[in-house]
C-alpha cells in the first residue's frame, strides 16, 4: 500500500506547474523508485516538445507550462473512498453488510447439483412473502428479480422499508394480496441472504469468493423450487418476472411444466443474445479489471469499489432510453459557468456517477459476475436443454459414486482462443462482412422444440419500444415460438415511445401499463 501511495503523490507531483517543481523534489529527493519505462518516455517526449517552443523564464529561471493542469474531483473522490475503506478494514473490515432487512430464511441440507458440474452441500434461501396461503395452497404466485434485486418486493411488518415493487404489490393490486399468496426469493449466487460467492464454504470454513461454481437460470429455479417443496407448495397459481426473472418466469415453467400453472415475462428472453452479453460483458471486464477485485479474492480488504461503479454506470446506460435522457438532460451541464471538465460535467454524467457511486457499495460484486453470466448462458432451446440434461446425468453418476469433483481440472482450463473473431459456419453469414446480414423469417426450430411443454400454458409476455437492453423484438419472439410450439393462450403486450419513455425500466415505473395489464392477466 506504501509504494500505491507514493506512486499517487509522485503522479500528483508530476501535474503540478513548474515552478512548484524545485521545492516538491527537494521534499522527494529521497525517494529511489524510478518512473515506469513508459511514463520516463513520455516525460522525454515532453521536455523535448517543450525545448522546440517559446519558453517564458521565471525568476528561477525555470520555464512555465503553457496551461495550469486540471483537476480532477472525482479521482480524488475515489482515492478518498479508497482511504476511508482501508482505515475501516483495520477494525471491522470494509465488506458492506449486503441485506435489505430481515426476510425469511430456508436452510436446505441436501445438495444442490449444477448444471455446469459444479455443486452446493447446502445453501440458503433468503424469502419474504405477501397475503394468505389458502387451504389448498394453489393460490401461490412466485415473484422473480431481476439481476440484483433482494427478495424485499414489498414492505413486510418486520420490514416497512418500501420494497423494489412497492407499488405493484398489495390489496387490490397487481398482485393482489387478497387473492394471491406471493413468494418472492434472492436467488443462489445473490448476496442478499441466498448463499453466494461471499457466503462461507461449509467444507472449510471460508468464503466461497471465485471458489463458487458457475450457475445458470435453471440451477436458481430449481433452487426456487426446493423451497416450494419445503413450503408444501405443489403448484404455483403463477410464475411471474420481468428482466432476469423474465427468463426464470419462463425456466420454471419449462423445468416444472406440471407444478406451473400460467407464466407472465416482462422484458426478458428465451435465450441471451449478443448485445446483452456483450453489455454484461464490458461491465464484467471493468470490475475484473479494478486492481482491489483481486480474482475475486478481496474478502476483508478493500472491495473493488471503483470497477462496480464503473460497471454500474454501464448498466444504467442499457437500463433506460435515449428519449428520456433527452428529455430529462438534454445537453444541460451541471454548471455551465464553469470550464468544461472530465469530470463528470454534464448532467447525464452527473447521473451516471451518481448511480454508480450509490450501487458500488450496495451489491456484492462476485454476486454481479456470477448472475450475470448466467444470464449470459440462458437459452432455452432444446439442444442446450438436451446438453444440459446430458451434463446433469453423468454428474449425478459420479456423485453418487462418491466422486463428487470431476476427474480432471477441465471446467477450470479455459483458455483465450488463438483467434480473437471467426465467423462459424452455421450462422449463415456472409464472409464479406460489409454486406447486411439476413434477417431471420421467424424463431429457429429448435427454440420452438425447447418451448413445446408451454403449449398448454396461459402466458403474458410484455416488452417495452424503447427497452434497448431487452429489445421488444425478442418478447415477439417468444410470443411467437409459443404460438408456433401450439400455445393458443397467448397475450403479446408492447408498449410505444408514445406510451413509456423508461426503457428497461419500465417494468419498475410503469403501474398503469405494466401492472394494469399484469393484473388483468392474473384475474
Amino acid at each position: 500500500m506504501n509504494s500505491t501511495r507514493s506512486l499517487v503523490v509522485a503522479a500528483r507531483i508530476a501535474t503540478k506547474p513548474s515552478k512548484c517543481l524545485s521545492k516538491s523534489w527537494a521534499r522527494h529527493s529521497s525517494t529511489k523508485t524510478a518512473p515506469p519505462l513508459s511514463q520516463a518516455r513520455s516525460q522525454n517526449a515532453s521536455r523535448s516538445f517543450q525545448t522546440q517552443g517559446p519558453r517564458k523564464n521565471t525568476a528561477a529561471g525555470l520555464a512555465e507550462a503553457s496551461n495550469p493542469a486540471m483537476a480532477f474531483p472525482c479521482l480524488d473522490a475515489l482515492e478518498s473512498k479508497s482511504a476511508t475503506l482501508e482505515a475501516r478494514s483495520l477494525s471491522s473490515g470494509p465488506e458492506p453488510s449486503y441485506t435489505s432487512g430481515i426476510t425469511l430464511n430456508y436452510h436446505c441440507d441436501s445438495p444442490l447439483l449444477l448444471d455446469w458440474g459444479g455443486m452446493l452441500p447446502e445453501f440458503n434461501i433468503a424469502y419474504e412473502t405477501w397475503g394468505t396461503l389458502n387451504a389448498e395452497k394453489s393460490n401461490v404466485i412466485l415473484l422473480h428479480t431481476g439481476l440484483s434485486a433482494s427478495s424485499h418486493a414489498h414492505s413486510t411488518e418486520k420490514n416497512p422499508k418500501p420494497g423494489w415493487w412497492e407499488k405493484f404489490i398489495g390489496p387490490g393490486g397487481c398482485l393482489d394480496t387478497d387473492k394471491y399468496f406471493v413468494v418472492c426469493t434472492n436467488v443462489i449466487g445473490g448476496c442478499y441472504g441466498s448463499t453466494g460467492p461471499s457466503s462461507v464454504d461449509p467444507a472449510d470454513g471460508q468464503r466461497y469468493a471465485t471458489r463458487f461454481p458457475i450457475l445458470t437460470m435453471e440451477d436458481m429455479v430449481r433452487a426456487q423450487f426446493r423451497l416450494l417443496d419445503a413450503l408444501g407448495i405443489q403448484k404455483l397459481y403463477a410464475s411471474v418476472g420481468a428482466s432476469m426473472g423474465g427468463m426464470q418466469s419462463l425456466a420454471a415453467g419449462v423445468l416444472f411444466p406440471e407444478r406451473v400453472g400460467r407464466i407472465a415475462s416482462t422484458s426478458g428472453c428465451a435465450r441471451s443474445h449478443p448485445y446483452s452479453i456483450a453489455m454484461r460483458h464490458t461491465q464484467r471486464q471493468v470490475l475484473m479489471m479494478d486492481p482491489k477485485w483481486n480474482r475475486g479474492f478481496y474478502y476483508d480488504s478493500v472491495p473493488p469499489h471503483a470497477g462496480m461503479k464503473l460497471a454500474r454506470e454501464i448498466a444504467t446506460v442499457t437500463y433506460r432510453s435515449g428519449p428520456e435522457w433527452e428529455q430529462r438532460f438534454g445537453r444541460r451541464r451541471a454548471d455551465p459557468s464553469k470550464q468544461p471538465a472530465l469530470c463528470p460535467d454534464f448532467l447525464i454524467e452527473t447521473y451516471l456517477d451518481h448511480a454508480g457511486e450509490k450501487f458500488c457499495l450496495e451489491y456484492d460484486p462476485n454476486s454481479l459476475l456470477y448472475v450475470s453470466k448466467a444470464m449470459d448462458l440462458f437459452d432455452l432451446g432444446a439442444s442446450t436443454q438436451s446438453a444440459s440434461a446430458a451434463r446433469r446425468a453423468a454428474h449425478a453418476q459420479r456423485f453418487a459414486s462418491g466422486q463428487s469433483k470431476e476427474a480432471d481440472a477441465a471446467t477450470c482450463s479455459l483458455t483465450l482462443p488463438d483467434s480473437p473473431y471467426e465467423e462459424q459456419p452455421e450462422s449463415n453469414a456472409p464472409s464479406d462482412l460489409n454486406k447486411p446480414v439476413c434477417q431471420s423469417s421467424g424463431p429457429p426450430e429448435d427454440l420452438v422444440l425447447g418451448l413445446r411443454g408451454l403449449r398448454d400454458h396461459p402466458a403474458l409476455i410484455m416488452g417495452v419500444e424503447s427497452d434497448i437492453l431487452f429489445p421488444a423484438w425478442q418478447q415477439r419472439e417468444i410470443a411467437e415460438t409459443l404460438r408456433r410450439a401450439g400455445n393458443k393462450s397467448v397475450t403479446h403486450v408492447e408498449l410505444g415511445e408514445d406510451v413509456s419513455l423508461f426503457g428497461h425500466d419500465s417494468f419498475l415505473l410503469d403501474l398503469e401499463h405494466i401492472g394494469g395489464n399484469l393484473k388483468q392477466f392474473l384475474g
